[in-house]
């Protein structure tokens, strides 16, 4: 086992990570000093649960507040917290307290696992990556219980600030408020709304972005390609969701800018999603599947993926070259950021037919909202989650484990053969 186990590849190996991590919180979450007294909990609700945290989804068809003990809310947060920077990072950072060494195979599952470009450096990424992740979150704490103090006894003001600074900062729509109310209460709370966007902003860019903006001290001048792509289409999509909701609902501008922040990939929300009209869910649907960027702690096809497909469809209807911020667009990325649209919307339309089949009561929006939301790792729904069938929440399941991993890896999974050994004539084929 171990040797079969040594001979996977990279991508197979995080894949299993994350199914492991999944099953073993599964258990944990089920014991009975996780569950409050008085609560049945079914295996398949703990499993979707599990699923939903380490796949920093959000998506819930019990109450996290309502259901879990003190252990069995630490034992959520945990996952989510390994989901957010990931099983193989976790694993590193053990080895590294440990204080012993990670060897080549390592070097490279942190190299794949983390987008990073060689596997130069890696042991250094990931004590950074640690770093900031604690810094970040511990000031997310900091500020958060200054808000849930005026509400709970400190002690558990204290807890509820932790658990939702790690679940922000992880882009995990998680609450441990009770009633499926998510931040509702606090709606007209600038701090927290402020500091829960913040929280999901530098979750959403990703460590490398984060790492670069610091280390070149926040001169845009300097920064690589890649930050520039980041933090514009980040920027522009925040503004562009702030605008259309609220042309589209009845909320403040608080509540606009709140929700297309923590409508790509957070699934926290300050309003109850299922009021919104179709006009406000397909822009929300838009932004969930777009999500959040490479290397982050978020779902979605990924910002850099939308920048790319643009710039490919404006250089083949103007017939110049791919360019960004002086820099070319390399060939390939039109092709794979293609590839990754067209199998992202294959997926989520696939596991909408396959949801309306199973709830033939549910409606069409409702159905593609929730299928998007779990591929996209976002965790918002129109209200439907709790009164899912066990094979809807299997579909569920699965959805938010091929969102975590992203339509790439999946695809990888299956890849067998090193290539083809015969070459082929180009044929002509009419296209438009």
């Amino acid at each position: 086992m171990l040797k079969y186990i040594k001979r996977l590849s990279p991508v197979r190996s995080i894949a299993l990570g994350f199914l492991a991590t999944i099953f073993i919180g599964s258990i944990l979450l089920i014991l009975p000093w996780s569950v409050k007294e008085g609560v049945t909990l079914k295996y398949i609700d703990a499993l979707y649960t599990a699923t939903s945290a380490v796949c920093v989804t959000g998506l819930v068809c019990v109450d996290a507040g309502d259901t879990f003990t003190p252990l069995g809310q630490f034992f959520l947060v945990v996952l989510i917290q390994i989901g957010g920077l990931g099983v193989t990072s976790i694993g590193a950072g053990l080895i590294i307290l440990m204080r012993k060494k990670i060897d080549i195979r390592g070097r490279h599952l942190i190299k794949e696992a983390s987008n990073l470009d060689s596997g130069k450096g890696t042991i250094k990424f990931v004590k950074s990556v640690f770093l900031l992740t604690i810094t970040i979150e511990l000031i997310g704490a900091l500020l958060s219980f200054i808000v849930f103090v005026q509400d709970y006894p400190p002690l558990k003001a204290l807890w509820i600030s932790i658990f939702h600074s790690i679940a922000a900062f992880n882009n995990s729509g998680f609450d441990i408020l009770g009633n499926f109310q998510s931040l509702i209460p606090y709606q007209t709370n600038i701090l927290l709304n402020l500091v829960t966007c913040a929280l999901i902003f530098l979750g959403g860019i990703g460590f490398l972005v984060i790492k670069e903006v610091i280390h070149k001290k926040f001169n845009w001048k300097k920064f690589s390609m890649h930050t520039c792509v980041v933090l514009s289409v980040s920027l522009v999509l925040i503004v562009v969701g702030t605008v259309l909701l609220k042309l589209t609902e009845n909320i403040t501008w608080l509540g606009a800018f709140f929700q297309s922040v923590s409508t790509r990939t957070a699934g926290f929300s300050t309003y109850s999603i299922g009021e919104f009209s179709n006009a406000g869910l397909l822009v929300i649907i838009i932004l969930m599947f777009i999500g959040a960027s490479p290397g982050s702690t978020g779902g979605g096809i990924k910002t850099s993926t939308f920048f790319v497909l643009l710039q490919g469809i404006k250089s083949a209807a103007t017939n110049k070259s791919e360019k960004a911020f002086h820099y070319s667009i390399p060939s390939e990325s039109f092709r794979k950021a293609s590839v990754i649209i067209l199998v992202g919307l294959t997926i989520v339309f696939t596991g909408s037919y396959l949801l309306l089949v199973m709830e033939p009561n549910i409606r069409f929006i409702d159905a593609f909202f929730e299928m998007t939301s779990a591929f996209g790792t976002v965790g918002l729904t129109t209200g439907i989650t709790p009164a899912l069938c066990t094979g809807s929440k299997i579909l569920s399941i699965f959805m938010m484990y091929i969102g975590r991993l992203g339509p790439l890896t999946v695809i990888s999974l299956w890849y067998f053969t090193k290539g083809d050994r015969a070459e082929y004539p180009y044929g002509n084929i009419a296209i438009g």
